[in-house]
């Protein structure tokens, strides 16, 4: 079973829910897609043991054999590339914007003059190892790099179908966060009781239900706030899988990079108990 852990928002406490949920069940693969930020690391304090960096496919002009007809411009949804066709007897010239190609290969399938080929362009490095008896992987992506995504497919590559697979998801709702959880059997979404919590949980529930994967909700710091998420949540006959209070213990632990299950091991039960509730489907 693939569950992803996401938020509208960041700050709400979304690692610390698919952390805790990972220590507290057995057979766990653990995959941090957050990969412009990861810090499950911090917490599950993993032996890594693999390391392989990320390429992304990005066109290279044969200028020699370009006839700067612009069909590969045309072709580009993302505008990785332009073309200045010859005037006055000058010859041509072919941009290429790496940072925004998507490594989909319209162009060099398209080229008529096969002029274009790809070559590999690195993005940054997925890192594989064991904490215990979870699994981890996780993605780190270069500074300065626009995208995401082609990293995040790279590290869900590692998805183990024999195990439960734990996603942590990058926070909001733009195209990191689809990524990410398309494929997903099932995903948790992490709120907070306030205006921004409630404000980025509706845009998060909109996502979902447009990519038609069930989910339900976490309400961290339940007990701080107002009462608006839990009713916005009636109303919307959305689940709520769990309520996590404001504790200043579980703060200082979190600072400290001490999970909350083992800092307090009465909390696994009720993590152990969230999963059954998503495995057996029974929300009430």
């Amino acid at each position: 079973m693939v569950i992803s852990v996401a938020s509208g928002k960041g700050g709400t406490g979304k690692t610390t829910v698919a952390v805790n949920l990972a220590l507290s069940l057995n057979n766990v693969q653990f995959l941090d897609c957050d990969v412009e930020e990861p810090n499950a690391q911090i917490f599950l304090k993993p032996v890594i043991n693999e390391q392989k960096k990320a390429y992304i496919p990005v066109p290279k002009i044969d200028e020699s054999k370009c006839s700067y007809c612009g069909k590969c411009a045309k072709v580009c949804v993302y505008n990785a590339i332009a073309v200045l066709p010859g005037q006055e007897g000058k010859k041509g010239t072919t941009l290429v914007f790496a940072q925004l190609c998507h490594g989909c290969g319209a162009c060099s399938a398209l080229c008529p003059e096969k002029a274009i080929k790809e070559v590999n362009r690195e993005i940054g490095i997925v890192e594989r190892g064991d904490c215990g008896k979870i699994e981890f992987v996780h993605g780190k992506l270069n500074i300065g790099e626009a995208m995401s995504p082609p990293l995040i497919r790279q590290v869900k590559a590692y998805v183990n179908p024999k195990k439960t697979v734990i996603i942590d998801v990058p926070p909001g709702t733009s195209c990191p966060v689809v990524e990410s959880v398309k494929g997903s059997d099932f995903c948790v979404l992490v709120t907070e009781p306030t205006p921004f919590g409630l404000n980025d949980l509706i845009l998060a529930v909109e996502v979902l239900r447009k990519i038609k994967i069930p989910f339900g909700v976490v309400i961290n710091r339940s007990d701080l706030g107002n009462n608006k998420t839990e009713e916005y949540c009636r109303q919307k006959d959305i689940p709520v899988l769990m309520r996590i209070p404001f504790k200043k213990e579980i703060a200082m632990a979190y600072s400290k990079g001490e999970p909350m299950v083992k800092a307090f091991p009465e909390y696994k039960k009720d993590f152990e108990e969230l999963f059954n509730t998503i495995k057996n489907g029974k929300f009430s």
